[in-house]
């Protein structure tokens, strides 16, 4: 699973994107400073079973903080987007290139309106961000719209022929964009196009079809970003759009609590609403201010910076749940004996044997049976898992 991070130049995305991932993708205040994609691991907040079940967890791939387990997924930070990237204006054929394989889409908007619809920056207020998320919805449809044209009525006429429906056709050219066939069918019955007469459909239609298409297939979260420095009116104007998951963010304070957690200069698990200062004696008043800033501006305001509550969003609009594999059912360990060592990020559905195949390709090849160490019971290879289960894989091997 891949999270794109996406939007105009100059509003953050690579904050957005370092403070997540922690990486170090270069930050500047002039358009496309993100050329080449930024690939990196950002995480998920889940609750670590070590708390309810009173063990020490040994984490191996996701780690714990405090009882809250960051599982990861990967992230792509791309070239920013300007109006008509989809007719390869700025590095739109570039942009949307690097998103094919992203299942769903961050979209950072400047929330304080300081950056114009090229990126430029601008004063506070001066532009409206509606502009931007309604753009960046046009050329992502545009983008997808081009696409499907370019062998619609090859599609069509080899759907008659050959007694295939035309989502079943789509699907096959699709496939590659992570578009599957129930999403193309959920779009379909949305806007009740006649399926087996696709030569009818007019060219709006392709194109209406396509916009539900696209939401259906990468769900979108709105990174409502720089809302501290956002007027009032605008922020609630923003949040009252209809149609829209949007989160209040500021990347940029959560990259600052972030490199100080790194110095040991606060205690904070990311992603928290506070953090303590662990010796205040030896801050200058400077760093107390900044500080004292984020706590009151964006913490105390809307619960966090936002950033890793957005990654959280977009989890969960992708149906995905978080198990944890085990070798022993009893002691909770692996063969290591690290006690719930891995945690895995799955689509909903998943089952016992597909989850061996994430493990290890030999578990699933000589899967036997599994057992739900919470349950304490054997299950079967089409046993579907469920959040937070931990489960034990039984392979002959």
């Amino acid at each position: 699973m891949q999270l794109g991070i996406v939007g105009k130049p100059n509003v953050g995305k690579s904050t957005f994107f370092n403070a997540a991932t922690k990486a170090h993708a270069e930050i500047a205040n002039y358009p496309f400073t993100t050329i080449e994609a930024n690939r990196g691991v950002m995480f998920i907040r889940k609750p670590c079973p070590c708390r309810e079940l009173h063990v020490t967890c040994t984490p191996h791939n996701a780690q714990c903080i405090d009882g809250i387990r960051f599982v990861p997924i990967e992230a792509l930070d791309v070239a920013g987007l300007v109006p008509d990237a989809h007719k390869g204006r700025g590095l739109g054929n570039k942009f949307l290139d690097d998103l094919r394989q992203a299942h769903a889409f961050i979209h950072i908007v400047d929330a304080s309106g300081s950056t114009d619809a090229e990126g430029n920056p601008t004063n506070v207020g001066a532009h409206d961000p509606v502009e931007d998320i309604k753009f960046l919805e046009k050329e992502l449809d545009y983008w997808l719209f081009g696409i499907i044209k370019k062998t619609w009525d090859l599609n069509v006429r080899k759907s008659g022929l050959e007694g295939k429906k035309i989502e079943q056709m789509l699907s096959e050219q699709l496939t590659g964009l992570g578009i599957k066939e129930a999403h193309i069918t959920a779009a379909i019955r949305k806007l009740n196009l006649d399926r087996e007469q696709p030569a009818q459909w007019h060219d709006a239609d392709v194109l209406r079809f396509t916009s539900f298409l696209r939401a259906f297939s990468k769900p979108m979260i709105i990174a409502l970003n720089k809302s501290d420095k956002a007027p009032e009116a605008l922020m609630q104007k923003l949040l009252a759009l209809p149609g829209y998951t949007m989160i209040p963010t500021s990347a940029e304070s959560e990259l600052a609590l972030e490199n100080a957690l790194s110095k040991g200069v606060i205690d904070y698990v990311p992603g928290s609403k506070q953090f303590t200062i662990l010796h205040p004696e030896t801050l200058s008043e400077k760093q107390k201010q900044a500080l004292g800033y984020i706590q009151t501006h964006v913490l105390d305001k809307y619960g966090s910076t936002g950033v890793h509550r957005c990654i959280d969003e977009a989890v969960r609009m992708l149906d995905l749940i978080v198990v944890y594999p085990v070798a022993d059912e009893h002691k909770l360990t692996d063969k290591e004996g690290r006690v719930l060592p891995d945690a895995f990020l799955v689509p909903k559905g998943t089952t016992a044997k597909e989850l061996a195949f994430r493990v290890h390709t030999d578990l699933g090849n000589h899967f036997i049976r599994a057992i739900d160490a919470r349950a304490h019971r054997v299950v079967g290879a089409d046993h579907p898992v469920k959040d937070g289960d931990i489960i034990s894989i039984i392979a002959d091997i």
